[in-house]
């Protein structure tokens, strides 16, 4: 896909606020939403992980995979729980775990769930090998039959479990949870300060341009990695860590929901306004200011979608 300007609307609303009335600033730095959900206590159906070995010291819980914890307050994740090490960032700083969750948990040494990892069974618990000790830097919810190597396990009726994004100033591509991916797109596409609708819209065209990819990329990067979307405005932009409350609220609240032409997912297309972007072609695309202003005039998101995407089916 050409780029769609996306980077101009970030840097628009961020440097000229004055300018354009959006009722707050657009990307403030801000705790990511998985932590709104975490108390500090290793409950059922979490994976925990303790300061000091022999799962003792401060804990720090988790509900679903996370790509990069982060390094410095307030973004980054932390250990919540009593006991030494509270308050701390977990990257890097991790003796031990126990993994009360119903699917295997893998730790991984770099952050994008990549370098030497160390399984962790349901019910597991003990010390990090010396290779992780204290060198962790993001973990992931397995799932069997998970997809690996250029391979996707998504079809048209079924969500991918993860995606493929080739992280440019790295230079390297990173297999991410689908879910995660989408949390970490939408605040850098859409504004959160933005009518719930709104941010609903483009929950929806944010999960289905990452959908289409990965079902039909047959991108490679120079030393031939094969990869599904950009992490910049090529494709969307991905921002591991900048997932918010009022974003990640909008995509859980979509989740179940899919774009569909003539059956076959749809490939969402979205630009700041409609003369924004050279390639825009009607019933291909959707205005996220256009999306904003319909929001506040009233108009739900699923009326927002079918008034810019034609010939699609909302379905769940």
């Amino acid at each position: 896909m050409l780029p769609r300007k996306t980077a101009w609307l970030v840097s628009r609303l961020t440097a000229a606020t004055a300018a354009i009335a959006i009722g707050g600033t657009a990307l403030a730095a801000t705790t990511p939403a998985l932590a709104a959900g975490r108390d500090g206590i290793c409950q059922a159906g979490e994976f925990c992980y303790y300061f000091n070995s022999g799962n003792r010291g401060s804990v720090s819980d988790f509900t679903a995979s996370v790509g990069d914890y982060a390094t410095a307050q307030p973004t980054c994740y932390d250990f919540k729980g009593p006991g030494e090490g509270k308050g701390k960032c977990i990257k890097n700083a991790a003796a031990s775990v126990w993994n009360r969750s119903g699917k295997t948990v893998r730790v991984y040494f770099n952050s994008g769930h990549t370098g030497a990892h160390q399984d962790f069974a349901a019910g597991a618990k003990g010390n990090l090998k010396p290779t992780l000790k204290n060198q962790n830097a993001s973990h992931q919810f397995l799932t069997s039959g998970s997809p690996t190597g250029c391979k996707t396990d998504g079809t048209d009726t079924k969500l991918p479990t993860t995606i493929l994004v080739y992280r440019k100033s790295l230079n390297r591509v990173e297999r991410v949870e689908f879910k995660t991916y989408v949390k970490n797109v939408l605040p850098n596409e859409w504004v959160s300060s933005w009518p719930a609708e709104s941010l609903k819209a483009g929950a929806v065209a944010v999960k289905n341009f990452g959908w289409y990819w990965a079902l039909h990329s047959n991108r490679k990067t120079a030393s031939g990695q094969c990869f599904d979307v950009y992490d910049h405005t090529s494709s969307q932009v991905y921002k591991p860590g900048s997932a918010k409350a009022v974003t990640s609220a909008a995509v859980d609240a979509t989740w179940g929901t899919r774009l569909t032409r003539n059956g076959k997912i749809f490939r969402a297309q979205y630009c700041a306004t409609t003369t924004a972007c050279g390639n825009w072609r009607d019933g291909d695309w959707m205005s996220q200011y256009g999306s904003r202003d319909k929001a506040r005039a009233g108009w739900s998101y699923s009326r927002i979608l079918q008034n810019y995407y034609t010939g699609i089916a909302l379905s769940r």
